[in-house]
């Protein structure tokens, strides 16, 4: 029984120090990630879409190629897509995001540039994380084009059956 008693306690022991060990861990996921000239990275990916994008503090300016969002992505709904995360998180005036895009269409590449935003501003204010979680914008949106199968005109459909 004394024993019992002894492991118990060292147990515990070693529970309280085991916890010990793991909040500095924590702590050090917290930290934001910002390199030298104070900017945040982060790759972006949507279908065949790939961005990299860096956001820092400014005035919600949006460059995507070395062109303007209005430039680049002229219908309405991409800029909003873009514009999502810095609105629910209510940055929306404070940083300045710089993207390169290649790959995929201009919806793909408008994902993907707010999957990067949305990473990047998570990586520069950790806190964000609960709210950019909450509306999906961290998931990476898997979706991509099915493709065509040998001996059918496209990926599922078949050629028109002929009884005769």
């Amino acid at each position: 029984m004394a024993e019992q008693g002894r492991t118990l306690t060292e147990l515990k022991s070693r529970l309280v120090k085991a916890e010990q060990q793991v909040a500095p861990a924590a702590d050090a996921e917290a930290k934001p990630a910002i390199d030298a000239k104070g900017r945040a990275y982060a790759t972006g990916k949507r279908k065949n879409a790939v961005a990299r994008v860096w956001i820092r503090r400014g005035a919600g300016k949006i460059t995507v190629n070395g062109r303007e969002e209005q430039v680049y992505f002229a219908r309405p709904v991409l800029r909003m897509m873009l514009r999502q995360p810095m609105v629910v998180a209510g940055r929306e005036t404070q940083y300045d995001v710089i993207a390169t895009v290649t790959g995929g269409g201009l919806s793909g590449q408008a994902g993907a540039v707010r999957h990067g935003i949305s990473k990047a501003l998570q990586l520069y204010e950790p806190e964000l994380r609960a709210v950019l979680k909450k509306g999906g914008f961290l998931t990476r949106d898997s979706r991509v084009v099915e493709r065509k199968k040998y001996g059918r005109p496209k990926a599922r459909r078949s050629f028109q059956f002929s009884k005769r």
